[in-house]
């Protein structure tokens, strides 16, 4: 979907703290160094990062990652 806005939610109480995403997409996604879940950097990224923005929603174990398009 080019030229498409992409939007991405995290529901940090299903996060299982594997950290795919942030290995994945760090300009998007961190980890808290404390409980290691999902931190959100970015909830709109540009879409020079909405390819692996999406991959991290398909590789997510906890299915915590929500992506919408527009």
């Amino acid at each position: 979907m080019s030229g498409a806005r992409l939007t991405v939610a995290v529901d940090t109480d299903a996060c299982c703290a594997m950290g795919r995403c942030a290995a994945t997409e760090p300009q998007v996604f961190d980890q808290d160094p404390d409980t290691g879940t999902v931190v959100l950097l970015q909830t709109e990224p540009p879409p020079g990062l909405h390819e692996t923005v999406r991959l991290c929603a398909e590789l997510c174990p906890c299915t915590a990652i929500t992506v919408t398009e527009d």
